[in-house]
């Protein structure tokens, strides 16, 4: 095999985990590393999620998140009784011991350098298989801790694949591990989910006409589930419910 084809091979995605798994039970992998990490977020950063309920119990949802720190999908899924699926950088998939975790929970790998055709392609694809796919929709983690312009990037998914849209509010993990940070420290976290967009009203909204619309109203979901989930410490300690 000639270097160049050798280098073009390597440059490829690599493939995300088989679609033939169930995406209602969580494997293996995912049950065993979900157990430790729910006794370990319980205990250094006093994790709680509510409005799990919310969560369809069977068919594809779209987890729409704001994105605060690394620790963000951890956190979002420790508590959810089925497998979430999301993306990650490609090359994450080469490095020994990481590649075979990813590939093992449900993670979908995604070239930036060469678009993000393939990445819609797989979610899209995911969805249609009933899985949960987890989405920050901000693009990148908050530089000030507040929440970023939505982008409009999951609309080009929804309009191949109407399905209902989970919005979650994510708050404490940026001050427990920060960019840069080596390892986290002992904050707060809490996560809570909000009450769905049904498939036939995201249908309406993400038609390219009404996609100003749609971005207001994920970015209103957005901002009152995080502010929820800031307030929920507040609330706890003055006890009311």
């Amino acid at each position: 095999m000639s270097e160049v084809q050798s280098q073009t091979q390597q440059d490829q995605p690599q493939p995300a985990p088989p679609l033939h798994e169930s995406p209602l039970r969580r494997n293996w992998v995912w049950f065993g590393f979900q157990i430790v990490a729910q006794v370990l977020f319980t205990i250094w950063f006093r994790a709680r999620t509510r409005g799990l309920e919310n969560l369809p119990k069977e068919g594809p949802g779209l987890i729409l998140m704001n994105h605060e720190s690394f620790l963000d999908p951890l956190v979002a899924a420790v508590w959810i009784k089925r497998p979430v699926s999301y993306l990650a950088r490609h090359d994450l998939f080469d490095v020994p011991v990481v590649g075979w975790i990813l590939r093992r929970t449900y993670v979908m790998p995604i070239n930036r350098l060469k678009g993000s055709s393939a990445a819609m392609r797989a979610t899209i694809q995911r969805l249609d298989q009933g899985f949960l796919v987890g989405i920050f929709p901000e693009g990148a983690r908050t530089e000030d801790g507040e929440l970023g312009e939505i982008k409009g990037g999951f609309l080009a998914i929804t309009r191949r694949a109407p399905v209902p849209i989970i919005p979650m509010g994510i708050a404490g993990t940026r001050k427990a591990m920060a960019y840069g940070d080596f390892f986290p420290k002992p904050f707060r976290v809490r996560v809570v989910i909000g009450e769905p967009l049904d498939a036939e009203e995201v249908a309406r909204l993400s038609t390219k006409e009404r996609q100003g619309e749609m971005l207001e109203l994920i970015e209103q979901r957005l901002r009152d589930c995080r502010r929820a989930a800031e307030e929920w410490p507040r609330i706890e300690k003055s006890g009311k419910p």
